[in-house]
């Protein structure tokens, strides 16, 4: 995440949280990224260095006519900027403040096999109960890490595979022998 993403999601946060409309503008501004990624001309269009900058604003303008005027301006000042191709990153980064605004936690639960809904609800009301915060997780699978579980919560990484554990063992043998 780099410094500009940060700063083009804060004055977006900030601008959103001081017009009462965080929720709504987060719903936008994550419908025209799945937007973006699901038609490839736009994507295109944002990604485009040679275009012009004020022609992919004005092309912004007229796709998000109905749509909120606080989302169409600032993706229109993205293009005018030549950050539009960055939007992922910056909408990514607006999510997280909001969430942290919300109390709401993002984990990635990544386990060895597939878990069924109720095990990954028991470890979620478990990690909830652990941060005293609303958990939202997204669960993966990693089938190398052989069993266990990896936990990502922001820059916090718990590591309680087979495979972690493993590596802990040979670290540790390895600095035993010198």
């Amino acid at each position: 995440m780099g410094v500009v993403d940060r700063t083009y999601a804060e004055a977006l946060f900030e601008a959103a949280q001081e017009a009462g409309r965080l929720e709504s503008v987060r719903a936008d501004l994550d419908a025209f990224v799945g937007a973006v990624a699901a038609v490839p001309e736009l994507d295109a269009l944002l990604r485009n260095p040679q275009m012009d900058p004020r022609a992919k604003s004005a092309a912004l303008g007229r796709l998000l006519e109905g749509d909120d005027e606080l989302v169409r301006n600032f993706l229109r000042l993205l293009a005018e900027k030549g950050r539009a191709g960055q939007l992922e990153e910056i909408a990514a980064e607006f999510d997280r403040l909001v969430a942290r605004e919300e109390g709401r936690l993002e984990v990635e639960l990544t386990t060895a096999v597939e878990l069924s809904d109720d095990d990954a609800r028991a470890i979620v009301r478990q990690i909830e109960r652990a941060s005293g915060r609303k958990v939202d997780a997204t669960r993966s699978v990693d089938p190398d890490l052989i069993g266990g579980l990896v936990l990502q919560a922001g820059t916090l990484r718990v590591d309680a595979s087979v495979r972690g554990r493993l590596d802990q063992l040979r670290n540790q043998l390895a600095t035993a022998r010198s």
